[in-house]
């Protein structure tokens, strides 16, 4: 009887031991994030679109079905000569969703930006130039129509009526 306590005793050790193990491995992973869906590291600091459309194969996939209509792409044109910047996370959802399909309204449409800047964040929304904290960043993708210095507008994770109706609106 002893010697059966005494083995339940070690198995049971062995599972805590494994649990433990486990429960550390889970801590660590958390922090890379459960949403991840490329092996490719996060994106942070300035990137360009080459970059995103190259190494993250679910923005790619969302650019190559994503096909504007005319009503969007003439909506376009009322930003011409503006400056957008684009703080985004590679890792985010909403990010995966919203900036390839700017980024397909800005090459169907044809239409001319002053700058186009692509600010990719980590997970705590800080990249190193402090560009991100200055802009007051809180979620993403949040994208900022501006002319100069000043802002114009932003959206903010999704549009409220289309990417290409919310920044002509801004301009209105």
């Amino acid at each position: 009887m002893f010697c059966k306590i005494n083995k339940d005793l070690s198995v049971l050790r062995g599972t805590i031991t494994a649990l433990r193990c486990l429960a550390i491995l889970l801590c660590f992973h958390a922090p890379l994030g459960w949403g991840a869906t490329s092996d490719v590291p996060d994106s942070v600091g300035y990137v360009q679109v080459s970059d995103i459309l190259t190494h993250y194969p679910d923005f790619r996939k969302n650019y190559e079905e994503y096909t504007p209509d005319e009503k969007e792409l003439a909506l376009m044109g009322k930003i011409e000569n503006r400056e957008l910047l684009v703080m985004f996370g590679t890792w985010c959802h909403d990010s995966e969703r919203e900036i390839p399909i700017l980024l397909k309204l800005l090459d169907e449409s044809g239409v001319k930006l002053e700058a186009l800047t692509l600010l990719a964040v980590d997970r705590n929304k800080r990249e190193p130039t402090g560009k991100a904290e200055q802009w007051r960043l809180k979620y993403t993708p949040t994208i900022v129509l501006k002319s100069g210095e000043n802002e114009l507008g932003r959206i903010i994770e999704k549009p409220k009526v289309s990417l290409a109706a919310d920044l002509a609106k801004m301009l209105n």
